[in-house]
């Protein structure tokens, strides 16, 4: 079977390629040049019999052959990361690996964490950012912090960090001159931005509550034909950057997004707070509770989250 799977290298520049939606930026991340990039993708469509991607430059698109295989070997990918992650976790019995929502991971925690290595500088910490639910008792994971999860283990601890209040942002560059709060009709004059939930088959909650129809809804909102629609991103961060940027309205979290607001990195120019019925928890077992490092996280992320309710 060995003698026909494509290379592991070309594998990997496909799906890097296929994230960015550019060769230059995959050579950028993988540490190459862009020539060997797409000799690469080029090898691995000669060895699939087809074509991946069309078209060149900022032109690039996937085709719907492409698109089938970068969603499979993202999450192959997210995988071996995880592997690996727990290879070290394995060998350095002082790290903390910690499975998180993508959206509390690039919004909240990773912009804080440097806060808790600065008192805890021996700690190795590997964050793992993913929408995939990990079992706490098999993986190499201690800690995790979950969004839209209703259900637990019986032996599973779970400490809520926030409540899930949704509203939706733009970067004050959108709406210059903002003297006070606009119609939620005048929405449709902006692009929507939108982060594909696809792979949150566990939670039809957490698919409703970042879901702009259903988000409008509750406003009273029915004028759907008039809105005008942006990209959809699979990475939750990079719709953030999109808003940052000045390029649409995002839905995101009143308690997560806090410090993006006070940074004047966004702005709700609408002042409307929609409250959902979820929440975001800390979880972790009975068993990852005797590491130290694991009882030094959670007093540090309770901390501060004091500090950032402040």
């Amino acid at each position: 079977m060995s003698k026909w799977l494509p290379s592991l290298n070309s594998l990997r520049a496909f799906e890097v390629t296929a994230r960015h939606k550019s060769y230059r930026k995959a050579a950028e991340e993988l540490g190459v040049t862009t020539a060997a990039v797409q000799q690469l993708v080029e090898k691995l469509e000669l060895t699939i019999g087809e074509k991946l991607f069309t078209g060149r430059g900022t032109n690039l698109k996937i085709t719907q052959i492409g698109d089938i295989g970068f969603e499979e070997l993202s999450i192959s990918f997210k995988q071996i990361e995880r592997t690996v992650n727990r290879l070290k976790s394995k060998k350095n019995n002082k790290s903390l690996v910690i499975s998180s929502d993508p959206s509390f991971a690039s919004a909240w925690l990773v912009p804080k964490l440097n806060n808790f290595k600065k008192i805890n500088p021996n700690i190795d910490v590997l964050i793992d950012s993913s929408t995939n639910l990990v079992d706490l008792d098999k993986d190499a994971v201690d800690l995790a912090i979950r969004f839209g999860v209703t259900e637990y283990k019986n032996n599973e601890i779970v400490h809520k960090l926030y409540d899930e209040y949704s509203c939706a942002y733009c970067s004050p560059a959108l709406i210059k001159n903002l003297s006070k709060p606009i119609n939620i009709f005048e929405i449709k004059k902006f692009p929507l931005l939108r982060w594909d939930l696809s792979l949150f088959e566990w939670s039809v909650n957490t698919k409703k509550c970042m879901d702009w129809k259903t988000w409008l809804q509750e406003l009273k909102f029915s004028d759907f034909s008039k809105l005008t629609y942006g990209p959809i991103f699979n990475d939750y961060n990079l719709a953030l950057q999109c808003a940052i940027a000045g390029q649409g309205f995002i839905l995101g979290s009143k308690p997560i997004l806090k410090d993006l607001l006070k940074k004047k990195l966004l702005i709700d120019p609408f002042d409307i707070t929609v409250k959902t019925n979820l929440r975001y928890d800390l979880v972790m077992t009975e068993k990852s509770l005797d590491k130290p490092q694991v009882k030094k996280f959670i007093e540090w992320i309770k901390k501060e989250k004091e500090i950032s309710d402040n």
